[in-house]
């Protein structure tokens, strides 16, 4: 995952070690100064690489700024290569971008008022869906029970994936017939589970374009009527900077708290994991690094620092 990012940035750290012999100052006999204009071009070739990978502007001003801060006259033993001062300040950068960016959605969830109401939403073809059901499962592990709500009575395909997914995780899954009204599916979810003492309901709603008024006034609707402790803006990670888009849109429309990042597996550039956060100032709670249910690791910004700065599978 994020490959062209990972290698880009280690051709950075190349270049930088290039070209730092011809321009840099001496000083001393055994210290020398990253000079403004190697640290110029550093910084273009920087936002050159994060635009192509998909990393919204906003997010490169950041990570640019912050760069320049940590590497403009800073003094380098002779016995360090520049390009080790240049990953220490992209490393920074990163950070900085995802810090108080982490999420505990187990702790958030055992700290609730049983049951705990989780609001899904995002665009068709993200996953959604699926990472409800990985949802279901991680609650399981913790010896909570949950109830699957099929919201997203739009199609009936999707009643049906929601209640296959149920069989197999043994939760009991609250569906009408197609097209019914999702409010009111969600409410027969939330009543079943304070019937039944459920600790969680899960509630799927349609795959929702962000452009489409009148579903988005739906989904505004099936909030008002279950009040959800949390809504979870579920993205997909190839979608880059729409992802970022559709995220802001929803945030805006209905209010998001976190979020969850799919197909980051798949995820060659890496972008979509450094902007949506940021674009919202919400946090990702998890993303999914594959199809069956264990495959939906928590996130945190040692995670993502770890995979875009790892030398393995790089070219020399």
């Amino acid at each position: 995952m994020f490959e062209s990012l990972k290698k880009k940035l280690f051709g950075l750290k190349k270049k930088a070690t290039e070209v730092a012999p011809e321009q840099e100052k001496i000083i001393g006999a055994s210290r020398r100064d990253i000079d403004e204009s190697t640290l110029d071009e550093l910084l273009w070739d920087l936002e050159v690489i994060l635009l192509e990978a998909d990393v919204a502007l906003p997010v490169v001003e950041e990570m640019k700024d912050s760069v320049k801060t940590s590497l403009l006259g800073k003094r380098v033993d002779k016995k360090y290569d520049v390009s080790d001062a240049v990953e220490i300040a992209l490393k920074g950068a990163v950070e900085a971008v995802l810090k108080d960016n982490e999420f505990d959605f187990d702790a958030s969830v055992k700290s609730r008022t049983r049951p705990v109401v989780i609001m899904f939403v995002g665009i068709n073809g993200t996953g959604k869906t699926t990472a409800i059901a990985k949802i279901a499962n991680r609650l399981q592990k913790m010896g909570m029970s949950s109830v699957l709500s099929a919201s997203d009575t739009f199609r009936a395909g999707a009643i049906e994936q929601l209640t296959i997914h149920g069989d197999r995780l043994g939760c009991r899954v609250i569906k009408h017939k197609a097209g019914s009204d999702p409010a009111a599916v969600a409410y027969d979810a939330v009543e079943h589970a304070k019937a039944r003492k459920r600790d969680v309901v899960l509630v799927d709603t349609a795959g929702r374009m962000q452009t489409n008024v009148n579903l988005m006034d739906e989904m505004k609707k099936i909030k008002k009527v279950i009040k959800p402790d949390l809504v979870i803006f579920v993205g997909d990670a190839l979608a880059g900077n729409d992802a970022v888009e559709q995220a802001k849109t929803f945030d805006d429309e209905v209010g998001i708290d976190a979020v969850i990042l799919t197909k980051i597996d798949a995820d060659a550039r890496g972008g979509a994991a450094l902007s949506i956060a940021h674009a919202v100032h919400k946090p990702i709670a998890f993303v999914s690094t594959g199809q069956d249910y264990e495959s939906l690791v928590r996130f945190d910004s040692k995670w993502m620092v770890d995979r875009l700065f790892s030398e393995k599978g790089q070219a020399a």
